[in-house]
């Protein structure tokens, strides 16, 4: 059963289900999903405005996520003018402007460099630490299993292992 608060959420309709992505769960995706159209601060903007906060609060949460995250001073930069490391931070900006309890990240260094993947993982590792925050990655990335409190290793859909704070235990 999967459960949230003590709610099996397998058994929320969509409208519902719907409603709990939104309102507890961040997404970073590998791809960026930034819109192009939008500056920077526009971008995690709009993940509060999809829950209903709006004008000077949504500015002023999205300015202090973007300085959070390093990137105070490209707030009025589009996506065009930002480097790979720097959008990856504004989409981990927009994930966790709402302070959502879960944040799923797709791959969120395959399209970064060393240098830059290592900061993002530092970065996600230092959010989860100290916001409380759960993150749930799926990376194909060696480097992560150093920082990460647990790992499943998947091969072909099935689990092959599985590791606590670096302990290993058969497959479940």
């Amino acid at each position: 059963m999967w459960s949230y608060w003590g709610q099996n959420i397998t058994k929320l309709s969509r409208a519902q289900l719907s409603r709990f992505r939104l309102e507890h769960i961040g997404f970073i995706f590998q791809g960026f999903n930034l819109f192009p159209a939008l500056t920077a601060i526009e971008n995690v903007e709009l993940a509060l405005d999809l829950r209903g906060i709006r004008g000077q609060v949504a500015r002023d949460r999205s300015r202090a996520m973007l300085e959070h995250v390093g990137l105070g001073d490209k707030i009025n930069h589009h996506p065009r003018d930002l480097s790979g490391g720097q959008k990856q931070r504004v989409a981990i900006a927009r994930a966790l402007v709402a302070r959502p309890k879960i944040v799923m990240a797709d791959e969120p260094t395959a399209a970064l460099d060393s240098h830059s993947g290592h900061a993002v993982m530092e970065l996600l590792r230092k959010l989860a630490k100290n916001d409380g925050v759960t993150v749930l990655m799926v990376t194909h990335d060696p480097r992560i299993v150093d920082i990460a409190d647990s790992t499943i290793c998947l091969e072909d859909g099935e689990i092959q292992a599985t590791s606590v704070c670096g302990s290993t235990s058969p497959p479940v």
